[in-house]
């Protein structure tokens, strides 16, 4: 897994051992970034981080500020070798918490909250509702979720949706 574009490009990354981390791909990050690609001075949030690899190509991508929000121990662990790898831990904050623990306690918004949560965990629609109920986004700021084919977002979420897509294995829906 590596960078695609931006001031890190090509830079390879570290990844966690084993199945019990998703990474969001290449082929996937790039799926969103066609979507949306005004990242220049953006502060962004990271929410089932992973490794981390979204956010860090944001930042690549020139994004100002990221937080990346994970509560596994390995994936923390190589998230904080990722970000170390390319010397950016002055633009970034690892917080270690459960995401919806993070958004009842967040007193900040974003400018774009990226949403990757474990498949088949029902955990989407829950974290939408934390976001919009709390106010987390900033003006004009846009939630990005990569979720199952078999998890759709909620009709009540119909009016927030500006752009969707559908793959075999992961779909993108982009909300604001």
């Amino acid at each position: 897994m590596r960078i695609i574009t931006g001031k890190f490009k090509g830079r390879n990354l570290f990844t966690v051992d084993g199945r019990s981390t998703r990474p969001t791909t290449a082929f996937n990050r790039e799926v969103v970034f066609s979507m949306w690609q005004d990242f220049a001075g953006r502060r962004i949030l990271d929410l089932f981080a992973g490794t981390g690899s979204f956010g860090l190509e944001a930042l690549s991508r020139g994004a100002f500020w990221v937080d990346f929000v994970e509560f596994a121990n390995p994936a923390v662990s190589t998230l904080l070798k990722n970000i170390n790898l390319l010397g950016c831990g002055e633009l970034c904050h690892v917080w270690r918490k459960r995401a919806e623990s993070f958004l009842k306690d967040a007193d900040a918004a974003w400018d774009l909250i990226f949403l990757d949560p474990p498949y088949a965990k029902n955990l989407v629609n829950p974290t939408l509702d934390l976001i919009f109920q709390r106010d987390l986004l900033a003006n004009k700021g846009i939630v990005i979720v990569e979720h199952s084919p078999l998890e759709s977002i909620s009709p009540s979420f119909s009016a927030r949706i500006l752009k969707s897509k559908s793959g075999k294995t992961s779909c993108f829906t982009l909300l604001s």
